[in-house]
């Protein structure tokens, strides 16, 4: 392969893995709302809901929705996904619990609010770092490289 061909099979990869990025993210928000869906129509059916994860599993799945949620707002969810918080001593203080650590860990990202209170959105899905974000900016607008050589490092 030459340069040009390799070149372009980087962009492809970029371009696919960035696609497949925001293609999870839908189908993240569409679980989460199906979860959601499924606990409510189970009550209505005389079924007791229960969902098999742990709380910060079901956390993840309903900020996952898109939006961003205060934890109020994802008590209110994993109640209505069905999910039994009564194991806690208080609800609100496992939740913040667990928001924090996902916001530690990147998967949240806090959003402030006029009234003080932050919400919690999902991160989006990552960009392709492999190459650094500025080439992958650079190829998704130009779908060419500068060939200008990386700087060196200082030590």
């Amino acid at each position: 392969m030459t340069t040009p061909e390799y070149k372009s099979a980087l962009e492809a990869a970029i371009k696919e893995y960035e696609s497949l990025g925001e293609e999870r993210r839908r189908i993240d928000k569409r679980l989460s709302e199906l979860a959601q869906s499924i606990g409510t129509l189970s009550r209505l059916v005389g079924h007791a809901p229960s969902v098999p994860m742990g709380i910060t599993d079901a956390v993840r799945l309903v900020t996952r929705a898109g939006v961003p949620l205060t934890p109020m707002d994802v008590r209110d969810r994993l109640h209505g996904m069905g999910f039994d918080l009564s194991g806690y001593a208080s609800e609100l203080s496992a939740i913040h619990t667990v928001l924090k650590r996902l916001n530690e860990a990147g998967e949240l990202r806090i959003i402030p609010k006029p009234n003080g209170k932050d919400a919690y959105l999902w991160q989006r899905p990552v960009k392709a770092i492999a190459i650094g974000p500025e080439v992958a900016s650079f190829l998704r607008t130009s779908g060419h490289f500068h060939d200008k050589p990386a700087k060196k490092r200082k030590k």
